[in-house]
């Protein structure tokens, strides 16, 4: 594996190997020393064009985690401002010594041009490109997934049988793609919740149940609940009438909580708007995966950049 662009395409094989990975660098984090020497000498890139400290800052942890030298870089008050290119951006790092390019973008398709342009030779991680996908997310995502459903047996096991419902914004959500096409490989039921307004055209053809209310999705033998964030950001028309009324059908309220089975966990990528797509003591209590997700994720990029590397030894 060259690059990590999509979960799209992963054979269950791979994903399996890459959350034992994960959870090797997880071990790596509890330990005394939280570093292993396997990039030393290297230099990881990370490339946003698009804000988030969160992605950012678990990036850059992986790569010090492992002896990666990094370097930032974004858009705000850079060249790209004066007419750089991605291409001459890129280039520009890779001449610097850039073994590995970590792209987060606001375009759809941007990693995928980069990783299948010839620009560069650099490994390229995609980090979020619009609303396309976020693959490290879902890899986390589905690490975390595991590790609380199976504890001390989960590794080398895939999630066959595993019903997950995620609930949102589904339209705009990179993360959610990322998750049903990994989620699907690994062998888990997953079903979509949102409004019409808010579902993607080409949703026909994703493995997947849907259903338009978060009520119609609940049951005693749902497993965990993923409650995506309203992207207000990239909404330009109203897809739901008001807050209330999205919480009404589709927040993640103690109410549906409260009918759930008591060890159906909680998931959410973050950030979250608190008391609109999920309650507060919801996100909080003991089954919330939220805070996991977040310590997940420097073990879960260290598997990818850990796993890019063996591609120079092959």
């Amino acid at each position: 594996m060259k690059h990590f662009i999509s979960t799209r395409g992963i054979d269950s094989a791979t994903a399996i190997r890459l959350l034992d990975t994960t959870a090797d660098m997880a071990d790596v984090r509890q330990r005394d020393v939280k570093k292993l020497p396997t990039l030393r000498g290297k230099t990881v890139a990370n490339v946003f064009f698009e804000d988030s400290t969160r992605t950012r800052l678990s990036f850059e942890a992986a790569a010090l985690a492992l002896s990666a030298d990094v370097s930032t870089f974004t858009s705000k008050g850079s060249s790209v401002s004066k007419g750089e290119s991605l291409k001459d951006t890129v280039q520009t790092l890779e001449s610097m010594g850039a073994d590995f390019i970590v792209l987060r973008h606001c375009d759809s398709g941007a990693a995928a041009t980069l990783a299948q342009s010839g620009w560069i030779n650099a490994h390229v991680i995609n980090a979020g490109d619009g609303t396309h996908e976020h693959p490290t997310q879902a890899l986390l995502d589905a690490y975390t997934l595991r590790s609380r459903l199976f504890g001390d047996s989960a590794r080398g096991r895939n999630l066959a049988g595993v019903r997950i419902v995620i609930v949102g914004d589904i339209l705009h959500s990179r993360v959610a793609r990322s998750n049903v096409w990994l989620l699907a490989t690994l062998g888990a039921h997953v079903t979509l919740v949102a409004p019409r307004t808010l579902m993607p055209r080409d949703i026909a053809a994703w493995p997947v149940a849907i259903v338009h209310t978060l009520d119609e999705a609940l049951d005693e033998g749902v497993d965990a609940v993923m409650t995506l964030r309203i992207q207000k950001e990239r909404m330009n028309d109203a897809f739901f009438p008001d807050a209330a009324e999205y919480t009404r059908f589709w927040g993640m309220t103690t109410a549906r909580f409260d009918a759930v089975r008591a060890n159906t966990l909680v998931m959410h990528p973050g950030p979250m708007n608190r008391g609109l797509e999920i309650a507060g003591s919801i996100a909080d209590s003991a089954n919330s995966t939220v805070r996991d997700q977040v310590s997940h994720g420097v073990a879960a990029r260290m598997a990818v950049l850990y796993t890019l590397l063996g591609e120079d030894a092959s």
